[in-house]
Protein backbone atom coordinates (compact mmCIF):
# COMPACT_ATOMS: atom_id res chain seq x y z
CA UNK A 1 0.00 0.00 0.00
CA UNK A 2 2.77 2.43 0.49
CA UNK A 3 3.45 2.68 -3.25
CA UNK A 4 -0.37 3.78 -4.27
CA UNK A 5 -1.30 7.42 -4.17
CA UNK A 6 -3.16 8.74 -1.84
CA UNK A 7 -6.10 8.57 -4.15
CA UNK A 8 -5.91 4.69 -4.93
CA UNK A 9 -5.19 4.09 -1.21
CA UNK A 10 -8.48 6.39 -0.43
CA UNK A 11 -10.14 3.95 -3.23
CA UNK A 12 -8.59 0.62 -1.71
CA UNK A 13 -10.01 2.14 1.86
CA UNK A 14 -13.52 2.69 0.51
CA UNK A 15 -13.83 -0.24 -1.30
CA UNK A 16 -12.54 -2.77 1.14
CA UNK A 17 -15.12 -0.86 3.41
CA UNK A 18 -17.91 -1.59 1.17
CA UNK A 19 -17.14 -5.17 1.03
CA UNK A 20 -16.89 -5.23 4.88
CA UNK A 21 -20.41 -3.74 4.67
CA UNK A 22 -22.03 -6.04 2.27
CA UNK A 23 -20.30 -9.22 3.57
CA UNK A 24 -22.00 -8.15 7.10
CA UNK A 25 -25.40 -8.12 6.16
CA UNK A 26 -25.41 -4.57 6.00
CA UNK A 27 -26.64 -2.02 4.31
CA UNK A 28 -23.92 -0.24 1.86
CA UNK A 29 -24.48 3.87 2.71
CA UNK A 30 -22.25 6.66 2.88
CA UNK A 31 -22.45 6.62 6.41
CA UNK A 32 -21.71 3.55 7.24
CA UNK A 33 -18.81 3.31 4.80
CA UNK A 34 -17.92 6.96 6.85
CA UNK A 35 -18.30 4.49 10.19
CA UNK A 36 -15.94 1.79 8.91
CA UNK A 37 -13.49 4.02 7.88
CA UNK A 38 -13.33 5.91 10.73
CA UNK A 39 -13.15 2.77 12.64
CA UNK A 40 -10.12 1.46 10.93
CA UNK A 41 -8.60 5.00 11.02
CA UNK A 42 -8.76 5.88 7.85
CA UNK A 43 -9.37 9.50 6.10
CA UNK A 44 -10.16 9.39 2.65
CA UNK A 45 -11.92 12.33 0.81
CA UNK A 46 -15.44 13.18 1.12
CA UNK A 47 -16.51 11.96 -1.80
CA UNK A 48 -15.39 8.85 -2.12
CA UNK A 49 -18.09 6.68 0.51
CA UNK A 50 -20.74 8.51 -1.50
CA UNK A 51 -19.34 7.52 -5.07
CA UNK A 52 -19.15 4.31 -3.90
CA UNK A 53 -22.62 4.15 -1.61
CA UNK A 54 -24.03 4.79 -5.37
CA UNK A 55 -22.42 2.81 -6.98
CA UNK A 56 -21.82 -0.63 -4.82
CA UNK A 57 -25.81 -1.78 -4.61
CA UNK A 58 -25.76 -5.57 -3.53
CA UNK A 59 -26.40 -7.32 -6.99
CA UNK A 60 -23.68 -5.16 -8.12
CA UNK A 61 -21.39 -6.35 -5.14
CA UNK A 62 -22.78 -9.77 -5.67
CA UNK A 63 -21.81 -10.01 -9.58
CA UNK A 64 -18.45 -8.27 -9.14
CA UNK A 65 -17.54 -11.04 -6.59
CA UNK A 66 -18.74 -13.86 -8.68
CA UNK A 67 -17.11 -12.74 -12.02
CA UNK A 68 -13.81 -11.75 -10.61
CA UNK A 69 -12.24 -11.38 -14.35
CA UNK A 70 -14.73 -9.15 -15.19
CA UNK A 71 -13.66 -5.82 -13.97
CA UNK A 72 -10.78 -4.32 -12.63
CA UNK A 73 -7.40 -2.30 -13.79
CA UNK A 74 -4.77 -4.64 -14.72
CA UNK A 75 -3.18 -6.76 -12.14
CA UNK A 76 0.24 -5.41 -10.27
CA UNK A 77 3.65 -6.31 -12.09
CA UNK A 78 5.45 -9.58 -10.61
CA UNK A 79 8.48 -8.81 -7.92
CA UNK A 80 11.58 -8.89 -9.03
CA UNK A 81 13.31 -12.41 -8.94
CA UNK A 82 16.52 -13.46 -7.49
CA UNK A 83 17.31 -15.57 -10.32
CA UNK A 84 19.19 -15.34 -13.24
CA UNK A 85 16.65 -17.35 -15.09
CA UNK A 86 14.05 -14.43 -16.15
CA UNK A 87 16.17 -12.97 -18.61
CA UNK A 88 16.74 -16.33 -20.41
CA UNK A 89 13.44 -16.89 -20.55
CA UNK A 90 12.97 -13.00 -22.04
CA UNK A 91 15.49 -13.65 -25.15
CA UNK A 92 13.64 -16.71 -25.35
CA UNK A 93 10.50 -14.89 -25.70
CA UNK A 94 12.38 -11.67 -28.18
CA UNK A 95 13.18 -14.50 -30.30
CA UNK A 96 10.17 -16.25 -31.07
CA UNK A 97 8.29 -12.60 -31.68
CA UNK A 98 9.68 -11.31 -34.27
CA UNK A 99 8.08 -9.20 -36.76
CA UNK A 100 7.23 -10.36 -40.25
CA UNK A 101 7.79 -8.23 -43.73
CA UNK A 102 4.48 -8.51 -45.03
CA UNK A 103 4.01 -7.69 -48.76
CA UNK A 104 0.76 -6.26 -49.25
CA UNK A 105 0.60 -6.40 -52.77
CA UNK A 106 -1.18 -3.79 -55.27
CA UNK A 107 1.35 -2.05 -57.39
CA UNK A 108 0.72 1.43 -56.02
CA UNK A 109 1.89 3.76 -54.19
CA UNK A 110 0.28 6.14 -51.86
CA UNK A 111 -0.24 8.85 -54.74
CA UNK A 112 -2.60 6.44 -56.66
CA UNK A 113 0.49 5.85 -59.34
CA UNK A 114 2.59 2.51 -60.07
CA UNK A 115 5.42 1.83 -57.69
CA UNK A 116 8.86 3.28 -58.63
CA UNK A 117 8.04 5.13 -61.57
CA UNK A 118 7.05 8.54 -59.63
CA UNK A 119 8.77 11.87 -60.50
CA UNK A 120 10.02 11.39 -57.10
Amino acid sequence: MDKLSKAQRDEVATSLAALCLYDGGEAVTAGSINTILGATNNEVEAFYPVIFANFLKPDKIASLISSPGAGGGGGGGGGGGDSGGDVEEEKVEEEKVEEEEIDMGGGMDMFGGDEGGGDY
